[in-house]
């Protein structure tokens, strides 16, 4: 395409020739815009040059639109229209009362803290899409490594160097337990204590799993991983059956405790890991993405 041929006109010089063509005269057109006649015909004469076309022909009586200027006022409207409902749509996104806001989070956070939060951010931005992806550490590195979410909610103790990261807050593990199991009255749990008990238990790939199984051996202990599954509501009904006992980070408590269990916290070692916020570092926010990290920072402590 030839940019040279592409005429050099402004979307102010635009609406003067629909206004003029819109009033049917200069006059009427230079009160419209508030502007002077004279300065309204230097607008037209240069609109006219740079196209290289008649418009307007002008009598002391009476002005016409020329054939030429009937197509270029029409495709001029259609530009200013185009304009002004892209101009719209761009104002409704920075004003994140429209877009799109994907989190990648751990289920532990998903399940427990985030439900209250979208639903503030929701009221006050009702046509911002959210969408929750759950899944385990390593998902939610890779999903906000590859782009796929804006924001990654996990555990923070160890970044890849191109995230950063904002810290929210620790999170302790604890044991579930039926209510009629040996260890349902004690005040806590020790690792030791876990290797007697079938567990029920997240999949090898989950950072919960690895980590409670580098703390395992690292004190020589071997854990008895009975039933392996991936979602935390599916733990807490395999808890409740009696298949076994599963160690579970804080933020899965409450659906421990709604599906009737109880929870010890975990006394020796007495271990938590950092939860945090994780984003690229080489990509800025979308304005509906800030505004959901905004709201996710102030609302933090009261969704706990």
């Amino acid at each position: 395409m030839n940019r040279t041929a592409i005429p050099d006109l402004s979307s102010r010089e635009l609406q003067a020739i629909c206004t003029i063509a819109e009033c049917g005269s200069f006059m009427a057109a230079s009160l419209t815009l508030e502007v002077s006649q004279p300065a309204l015909t230097r607008t037209v004469q240069r609109v006219e040059q740079a196209l290289g076309l008649e418009l307007f022909r002008r009598t002391t009586r009476r002005m016409e639109i020329t054939p030429a200027g009937e197509e270029f006022i029409a495709l001029a409207n259609r530009v200013l229209n185009d304009l002004r409902i892209s101009y719209e749509s761009m104002r409704e996104v920075s004003d994140e009362q429209r877009g799109q806001v994907i989190v990648s989070s751990v289920m532990s956070v998903a399940y427990a803290h985030l439900p209250a939060i979208v639903s503030k951010y929701h009221a006050a931005r009702p046509g911002v899409e959210i969408e929750l992806r759950e899944g385990v550490h390593g998902t939610v590195l890779e999903d906000v490594r590859s782009g796929v979410a804006d924001l990654g909610i996990t555990y923070t103790d160890e970044v890849p160097s191109e995230l950063a990261s904002i810290p929210l807050s620790s999170e302790a593990f604890h044991v579930v337990v039926p209510r009629k199991h040996p260890l349902a009255k004690k005040a806590g749990f020790t690792l030791g204590e876990l290797t007697e008990f079938a567990l029920v238990s997240l999949p090898r790939e989950a950072q919960t799993r690895r980590f409670i199984d580098g703390l395992a051996s690292a004190a020589g202990l071997t854990l008895q991983h009975a039933v392996t599954v991936r979602q935390f509501a599916t733990i807490m009904q395999c808890v409740q059956a009696g298949v076994g006992i599963a160690l579970v980070p804080g933020g899965a408590i409450p659906s421990a405790l709604s599906a009737g269990l109880v929870s010890l916290p975990m006394t020796e070692p007495a271990v938590t890991r950092a939860l945090g916020v994780v984003m690229l570092r080489d990509r800025g926010l979308t304005p509906s993405a800030q505004g959901f990290l905004s709201q996710l920072q102030g609302d933090w402590s009261s969704s706990r």
